[in-house]
């Protein structure tokens, strides 16, 4: 009996290695074979270019494994082939970059070092000869300096000094600018005069009961007082407040112009000074700042005369309103405790200033200083806005004597009426706290506000009211809606202003804040 064969597949050695396979893949053109129907030299795309050019690099290749008399075989396709070539690349990279920065890395770093070396040398060497012809000045210029640094000292501080002066002033100024009409505010008209040509007064007090006037249910008698005269009429040119202008811009541009003011002629130098140039430039140079210390005196000389003439604008804007400055003053005061032991002026240094003639003028202005500031702050209390604006607001009935509408008898009016839209914004005129809101009489739905000093507004004939009672509110905050409420015969607001229990004229403080600028 005849054993069989064993047969298995035979093995050489092309084909145990790497090989080739002549087979073509299922589905799959091969790259010479064009599966278009259209023209055989259309481009093919990016892609398709490089699926081909990488069958092409890396055709499918089979490892074969004898073991046992068993063969086995693995698979590689392109795809395989062409990843592990590129890992391949990118490791030989990697280790050719690792190697020459490891073989040339000291070269690198000791070129450096020598670079750095010769720098350091030669900056060591240039340092060493600027040291030596500084040793050979400093003992001339030592003196100079300490001249020159006292001087540029006490010129800095005057500096100082002025420059927050200065920035006090401005925020005066701006205190008072905030408390000026807004542009809209100033577009609108306001009566100049008492209606139905009619006399009237600019203040009225707590009294007899006027015969035929207010409705005695609004909670105020009144008589009639001697007022100051009449507001300037509105075709003049306002004079405005100096502080307001150009006053403080020039002062300013003054200034400037002392503290970098041309040098003046110094005295003769010395034979050590005229040896060295920088010595006899410093020189020259404390000269010039101690001739500008001297002009600073003259500075706070002018400073001290545009604040005498800004407190004199202040107190023509106070007596605007129908106010007595001089009262308003001792009013503010009277409000204030003060005090202390009397200090002769040449006897206080500013800031360790030793000029006696700067520091006296200091003083001076720096107390019209404090009185501005305080008269300032006590304006921005004063109510100098309307109390309503905006499209179709109109003043309807003046400050004074009129026909009254219901009776329509002569009587008197002890505000100013403004018409416009019903439910328009109402607004306060100064910062101040409310001290009464709901119904008075004639006022209707009213609203009364204290602004500090004895002055106090009423808003009446509300159609709605939007604080209550105690409430702080500052200058053009909302509180209420034009209305007809109370004794009307129409949608507008009745305006009053009083001070120290005197109704006013409101268009005396309407007027005053129009030359705020």
């Amino acid at each position: 009996m005849t054993s069989g064969k064993r047969f298995g597949p035979k093995l050489t050695s092309r084909s145990f290695f790497w090989q080739r396979t002549g087979k073509k893949r299922e589905g799959k053109p091969t790259p010479k074979e064009n599966t278009s129907h259209g023209n055989p030299a259309m481009a093919a795309t990016l892609m398709e270019r490089a699926w081909i050019w990488i069958h092409e690099t890396f055709p499918e290749r089979q490892i074969y494994i004898r073991s046992d008399g068993r063969v086995q075989f693995f698979t590689f396709g392109p795809s395989l082939q062409a990843t592990l070539a590129g890992l391949t690349l990118i490791f030989l990279g990697w280790v050719a970059f690792a190697t020459v920065n490891v073989i040339f890395k000291d070269r690198i770093i000791t070129a450096k070092d020598h670079r750095f070396q010769e720098m350091q040398a030669a900056y060591e060497n240039r340092l060493a000869d600027l040291q030596i012809s500084y040793d050979e000045l400093n003992g001339a210029l030592v003196g100079a300096e300490d001249k020159f640094k006292a001087a540029a000292d006490e010129l800095q501080t005057k500096q100082n000094t002025i420059a927050n002066f200065l920035n006090r002033k401005a925020q005066i100024e701006a205190s008072i600018g905030n408390n000026s009409l807004s542009p809209s505010m100033s577009n609108i008209p306001v009566f100049t005069g008492p209606a139905d040509d009619a006399p009237a007064s600019d203040s009225l007090e707590v009294g007899a009961p006027l015969q035929g006037g207010i409705d005695t249910d609004g909670g105020s008698t009144l008589s009639v007082l001697p007022g100051p005269a009449a507001p300037q009429p509105r075709t003049a040119k306002p004079a405005r407040a100096s502080l307001l202008g150009d006053g403080f811009a020039k002062l300013r541009k003054m200034a400037a112009a002392l503290f970098t003011g041309a040098p003046r002629d110094a005295a003769p130098l010395s034979a050590v000074y005229a040896q060295h140039p920088g010595l006899r430039a410093l020189a020259a140079e404390t000269a010039r700042v101690a001739g500008m210390g001297k002009s600073e005196s003259q500075l706070m000389d002018k400073t001290h005369q545009i604040l005498s003439s800004d407190m004199v604008a202040l107190r023509e804007i106070v007596r605007r309103t129908g106010i007595n400055p001089d009262q308003f003053e001792h009013k503010i005061a009277d409000s204030e405790g003060v005090g202390g032991p009397e200090i002769p002026l040449d006897r206080v240094q500013v800031n360790g200033i030793k000029d006696p003639a700067f520091n006296a003028t200091y003083l001076r202005a720096s107390a019209i200083m404090g009185q501005l500031s305080d008269l300032s702050f006590e304006m921005s209390h004063i109510p100098l806005a309307v109390p309503v604006t905006g499209n179709g607001v109109e003043p309807t009935s003046g400050f004074g004597a009129r026909v009254d509408p219901f009776t329509r008898r002569y009587a008197f009016h002890s505000g100013i009426d403004f018409a416009g839209p019903w439910g328009a914004q109402v607004r306060a005129t100064a910062p101040g706290t409310v001290t009464f809101v709901g119904t008075r009489g004639g006022y209707g739905n009213m609203i009364e506000i204290d602004h500090g000093m004895g002055i106090h507004t009423r808003y009446g004939h509300l159609s709605a009211i939007t604080v209550r009672a105690g409430m702080k509110v500052e200058k053009d905050t909302a509180i209420g809606r034009l209305g007809s409420t109370g004794r009307s015969t129409g949608p507008h607001v009745h305006y009053e202003v009083w001070y120290d229990d005197k109704v006013r004229n409101p268009v005396n403080f309407i007027e005053a804040g129009r030359h705020v600028l």
